[in-house]
């Protein structure tokens, strides 16, 4: 989801870092546990070895349950840094395929979004169409590349048409627009529909230039450009759903459209997508088949967003998960709120009969995705977050959990939500997975989180100990970015204390849990 406001306003600049140690000339991170990103099985005690950002060693050091060999630990160099990680597990840092910065339209600043994401463990983002305005986004992508910032680092795309002074309707026009984008430094272009001529064209000339393309394909275009269109014309991936069940239909053209449907009507929109894939072709018939083996032979990647729109199945559990009291803004929760002109809060009267549709839409969805993965396809980890009750970073720990729904293997998400995220971005020789040569990234926990995935949340996860006591563990440890180290814990107590403040300031109130008003 995009709003585009296109402000340079001062609220969203993140204030210069001030947060995290180093980098150093050496860092070692002492006997952890490695999760690598590449489907091999944890292994360790390890030593990785960190020198000028690159990863230079990854050194076994013992076993499991026994004191670890010192002779076989590398030397620490003066002026090196050591970081204890017994007991814990490293991962590479996570990308966020579909991630937007925020915005004042919701009331985020840059600095609360960042510490949300850098808090869970995100370490890369895509902002799919730089809501904020490219040249923002750009500014922000090179303050986090010096590090001047505490932020992951960003990719930006541009959404297609954005600032143009013309509707493009022609080959040329569409041409041009994409060429003037590339010299203004955008890493790709996120599509949401034209004629079929203008996105033909459009994607060539992104092809051509060697950028990289995302789309949502909107549903008043798909009767005449679906996802095969844009793969064939040159799409990297797509975002959402839309425009697959259309590729699809073995039985029709188009959607079965109440006939009193309006498009500017959110829900008409969000109900009756809800009942969209049981309009198309049977998991595993030839249809469902022939569409998916195309879609692979292409090398195109998914970015399904689960989360984005699971309140469509369970609008409850969304307005009342725990972390809304303490980590969103009002003023996002005032965005959230039902509203017949804003985008994504279409709570016009949902109920039960529209959360059953949605519970069987993410049946099939979700097989066609697990099935996708199976034969070989390229699955990544988005959120889209800050609508529809959906919160930075704290959605992605939910977005892994909903790809376990759907089949994946735990370490499967992993892989999901690092190297296939960076294979997206053509950035894999960089980052993506913890091996020699790739920048030092890392995500460290003291829970196992192929055990329980909700431990990534920020707010961790229950157990009960021996001692019959209810405790909280997990939460991601350290969150390592270009070998800086964050503590990933003090950046989400930033957001709360943020948070705090600002629900003093205006006299906001919590009559209900997770539920605040004014």
């Amino acid at each position: 989801m995009v709003v585009i406001v296109n402000v340079q306003s001062q609220i969203l600049k993140a204030p210069d870092r001030q947060e995290g140690e180093g980098p150093w000339s050496q860092l070692i991170i002492r006997g952890a546990t490695l999760i690598n990103g590449t489907l091999a099985p944890p292994a360790g005690p390890v030593d990785i070895v960190v020198e000028n950002n690159r990863i230079t060693q990854i050194q076994v050091v013992g076993y499991p349950g026994v004191p670890i060999k010192e002779n076989r630990r590398p030397k620490l160099i003066p002026g090196g840094k050591e970081l204890n990680a017994e007991g814990m597990y490293i991962l590479p840092g996570f990308i966020d395929s579909h991630a937007h910065i925020g915005g004042t339209s919701q009331g985020t600043s840059a600095e609360y979004v960042y510490k949300l994401w850098m808090g869970h463990g995100i370490t890369t983002i895509v902002d799919p169409s730089s809501g904020n305005g490219l040249d923002w986004t750009l500014n922000e992508k090179k303050r986090s590349a010096k590090n001047e910032i505490t932020a992951p680092r960003i990719r930006a795309y541009t959404a297609f048409g954005q600032n143009s002074k013309i509707p493009i309707a022609t080959d040329e026009q569409a041409r041009e627009w994409v060429r003037n984008n590339a010299k203004l430094g955008a890493d790709g272009i996120k599509f949401f529909g034209a004629s079929p001529v203008v996105m033909a064209a459009a994607l060539d000339e992104n092809k051509k230039l060697g950028l990289r393309s995302k789309m949502h394909h909107s549903q008043t275009y798909v009767g005449s450009w679906n996802v095969l269109n844009s793969a064939r014309a040159g799409l990297t991936s797509m975002e959402h759903w839309y425009g697959l069940p259309e590729a699809l239909f073995d039985d029709r053209t188009v959607q079965d459209y109440s006939l009193d449907y309006n498009y500017q009507n959110e829900q008409d929109r969000f109900g009756e997508a809800g009942q969209l894939w049981k309009q198309a072709a049977a998991p595993n018939s030839q249809k469902w088949n022939d569409v998916m083996d195309e879609l692979l032979s292409l090398d195109f990647t998914l970015t399904p967003t689960f989360v984005i729109y699971e309140a469509n199945r369970d609008l409850t559990r969304a307005r009342l998960v725990e972390w809304h009291q303490e980590y969103t803004l009002p003023s996002l929760w005032d965005f959230y709120a039902p509203s017949r002109e804003s985008h994504g809060s279409y709570w016009h009267n949902w109920g039960t009969e529209q959360e059953i549709e949605w519970k069987a839409n993410y049946q099939l969805w979700m097989q066609f995705i697990n099935d996708y993965k199976n034969k070989g396809g390229r699955v990544t980890v988005g959120t889209d977050a800050g609508f529809i009750y959906e919160l930075y970073g704290f959605s992605y720990p939910r977005e892994m959990e909903l790809l376990r729904e759907a089949g994946f293997h735990p370490l499967e998400v992993i892989k999901a939500a690092t190297l296939n995220g960076a294979e997206a971005l053509g950035m894999e020789k960089d980052i993506g997975s913890i091996e020699v040569g790739k920048l030092a990234d890392f995500v460290i926990v003291e829970e196992n989180p192929l055990n329980n995935l909700q431990t990534l949340y920020g707010t961790g996860a229950i157990k009960l100990t021996e001692n019959n006591e209810v405790v909280r563990v997990g939460g991601v440890k350290f969150t390592i970015k270009d070998g800086i180290i964050y503590d990933a814990k003090k950046l989400l107590s930033d957001v709360k204390e943020m948070v705090k403040k600002e629900k003093d300031r205006i006299g906001y109130k919590l009559t209900q849990p997770g539920i605040p008003k004014k």
